[in-house]
């Protein structure tokens, strides 16, 4: 079943949640360890990050500067299906603009349409590294709605070679980003619903919406899409504070805000334990707020790391 139909027909909210694909080195083993303890809640689907190679610089012994491309998190496509098939739950692997051209984008499509893996969430993608402007790779999509059309296109299928006889049309299923405090490069809300109601007019069954901390800013966002009539479900997409240092990254990296009333709780912590802590209990207050609004889901981003996960769980569902 895809997972908008699965979030149209629960009786009650979800539960999901999101994975990092491993630092290259390390093993698929970390993975089941977060996924492990989370089974209890019965999630209805996993997402997986996918993470497009970066342009790094190393100084040599000569003093000289090298260039070198490295992709830091490979095998998203591969631990995708080794989710689904281990513990035999959906997988939405997330599919990118940043740092692929339209034929690496088609031969990842073809992958997961072999691997029966067909829900997908489609996102640009952020800049490069040290990029504060997005430039999209030779002949790829500069906008979430050109990669939307490629999956679309498949999905009737027409792939990039026209010369293919009878091609076989892919099931894809695709859910979007939806931003309540709105994308930081959009110039104002407006614009930005705009965009966001092209991307259900084009095939977008659902929405996930990047983390808040203020659950009525959610809730507000959720009110305006139904006006501007985008009735698709709305997933609220939450992460705990996990550290003193969230408090400085979260807004710079996310454009969003922090709460007063949290920032002077985490202001009080003196560790990350402490801040950890306040992170948790925030999360259980905001995500009992969302039940009581309606919301489909609780979709939580996990960065690879479940104990507060568990916690927050045990007190929500």
């Amino acid at each position: 079943m895809n997972v908008a139909d699965t979030l149209k027909q629960a009786s009650s909210p979800l539960f999901t949640f999101e994975l990092l694909p491993p630092l290259k080195g390390k093993g698929i083993d970390a993975i089941y360890k977060a996924i492990d303890p989370l089974l209890a809640f019965n999630p209805s689907y996993i997402n997986m990050t996918y993470h497009s190679a970066e342009v790094v610089y190393k100084t040599l012994a000569d003093g000289k500067i090298e260039k070198r491309t490295v992709k830091k998190r490979p095998g998203s496509v591969a631990l995708a299906a080794a989710i689904k098939y281990k513990y035999n739950i959906e997988v939405v692997p997330h599919v990118i603009c940043s740092g692929f051209n339209q034929e690496e984008t088609e031969n990842i499509l073809i992958d997961f349409h072999f691997l029966d893996i067909h829900n997908l969430l489609v996102l640009r993608g952020d800049p490069p590294k040290g990029m504060r402007v997005f430039q999209p790779k030779e002949d790829g999509h500069e906008h979430t709605l050109g990669l939307m059309s490629q999956i679309n296109n498949m999905n009737n299928g027409r792939y990039l070679d026209e010369n293919l006889k009878n091609p076989e049309k892919t099931t894809f299923s695709m859910g979007v980003a939806g931003y309540p405090e709105k994308h930081m490069e959009a110039p104002n809300m407006v614009s930005d619903m705009k965009y966001l109601k092209q991307k259900v007019e084009n095939g977008a069954e659902y929405i996930v919406s990047q983390m808040f901390f203020d659950t009525q800013k959610y809730i507000d966002f959720v009110h305006q899409c139904r006006k501007e009539g985008i009735l698709v479900p709305i997933v609220p997409g939450i992460k705990p504070i996990a550290s003193m240092n969230d408090i400085k990254v979260l807004p710079q990296i996310f454009n969003i805000d922090l709460p007063e009333e949290l920032v002077v709780e985490l202001k009080k912590c003196t560790t990350n334990d402490e801040a950890r802590q306040v992170g948790i209990e925030w999360c259980i207050k905001q995500s009992k707020e969302l039940i009581a609004f309606g919301v489909p889901s609780l979709h939580y981003y996990t960065l690879g790391e479940s104990d507060n996960i568990q916690k927050i769980c045990k007190a929500v569902f």
